[in-house]
């Protein structure tokens, strides 16, 4: 399915919207590789697969997975196609269950990519990284390429909600070796290895950099104290 849906989207995709995709060799053909992005809206994640040189998963609401009808299953048949692994979003144990589904794709030699800023952006500024893009990184040992979107704001105004034509540029960097920073056990060695992570992106978008966490109001009491509890996780 996720053959046939590049097989057809891809230059479907190419030919509508016209992308500008710079440094597409950066990603390898084989083996396990993490992409990491700057995120300005919904539709960041089947941009980046669409153009990227192979297949790469992404994280999805669990929620578009279980739809019911014939809306549901064309649903869940369109982001299977793409690379959707679903997952549960929130603090504490399910932010965990996220990266763990990250480490699968990875150890499985496959491409995944991440948001380190954990939620789109509605300022366009880039906002400081969380530091599962570097656990995921070092616990699988592969490289990480920081990819820069510019532009899918103005496709996606409002960061989701109708598509419209709109140029987009899309920049794969080229491969960081985190291993350099230290284990996936040290903090401190994910945190200067996110920095460094987040510093690349920077160069290739332009954004003014917030200097602080893109972080939303806790939606329910457990997830206010799971960011309490394990902070190590941002």
């Amino acid at each position: 399915m996720r053959f046939l849906s590049r097989l057809l989207l891809s230059p479907l995709a190419r030919l509508v919207f016209r992308p500008r995709v710079i440094g597409r060799r950066n990603v390898p053909r084989r083996g396990g590789v993490l992409l990491a992005s700057n995120h300005l809206a919904f539709i960041d994640s089947i941009v980046i697969t669409l153009v990227a040189r192979r297949s790469v998963s992404f994280m999805a609401k669990s929620s578009y997975f279980t739809g019911r009808g014939a809306k549901g299953r064309l649903q869940r048949g369109f982001f299977r196609g793409v690379g959707a692994v679903p997952v549960e979003r929130g603090a504490g144990s399910a932010a965990q269950d996220a990266l763990d589904a990250g480490l699968r794709v990875l150890e499985a030699g496959e491409a995944f990519s991440i948001y380190p800023e954990g939620t789109r952006s509605r300022d366009g500024r880039l906002y400081r990284g969380r530091t599962g893009v570097a656990w995921l990184a070092l616990t699988a040992g592969v490289p990480v390429v920081p990819v820069a979107l510019v532009g899918t704001d103005d496709m996606q105004p409002g960061g989701k909600g109708p598509i419209r034509f709109a140029r987009v540029t899309v920049r794969f960097g080229e491969p960081l070796d985190l291993s350099v920073y230290g284990p996936a056990s040290s903090g401190r060695a994910r945190r200067e290895a996110t920095d460094a992570v987040m510093a690349a992106i920077q160069r290739m978008s332009g954004q003014e950099v917030a200097g602080v966490y893109n972080e939303p109001p806790p939606a329910t009491v457990r997830e206010r104290v799971g960011r309490i509890l394990h902070p190590e996780r941002r």
